[in-house]
């Protein structure tokens, strides 16, 4: 099995910076693709960032382009998001997930694996 394990969530002010990590532990892959997903109240789960283990290329939400970085180690093992300038429309439940392929797929249905979340709230 893979876990999961988020970190780094916390209130904050518009305008500030928060650092999120997602460390993995359990069974590997030789293709695996990492991601970031969000789920405010009342909405449904979506796509943050993610990053291909294959190529390390990576992929953004519109809404936090420019904003937000995703990064990670050599072999994935931790993954980070880097959120600076941020909303309160950014404030949400924060999930990493993993799935065995070197695909990032914006759909969360498509990931095997998640965490617990972690909650970022910003304020006005």
């Amino acid at each position: 099995q893979v876990q999961l394990v988020e970190s780094g969530g916390g209130l904050v002010q518009a305008g500030s910076s928060l650092r999120l990590s997602c460390a993995t532990s359990g069974r590997t892959f030789s293709r695996y693709a990492m991601a970031w997903f969000r789920q405010a109240p009342g909405k449904n789960r979506e796509f943050v960032a993610g990053i291909s283990g294959s190529d390390r290329s990576t992929n953004y939400a519109d809404s936090v382009k420019g904003r937000f970085t995703i990064s990670g180690d050599s072999a994935l093992n931790t993954i980070w998001l880097q959120m600076n300038s941020l909303k309160p429309e950014d404030t949400a439940v924060y999930y990493c997930a993993r799935v065995p392929t070197s695909t990032v797929f914006v759909d969360p249905a498509r990931y095997n694996y998640w965490g617990q979340g972690t909650q970022v709230t910003v304020s006005s």
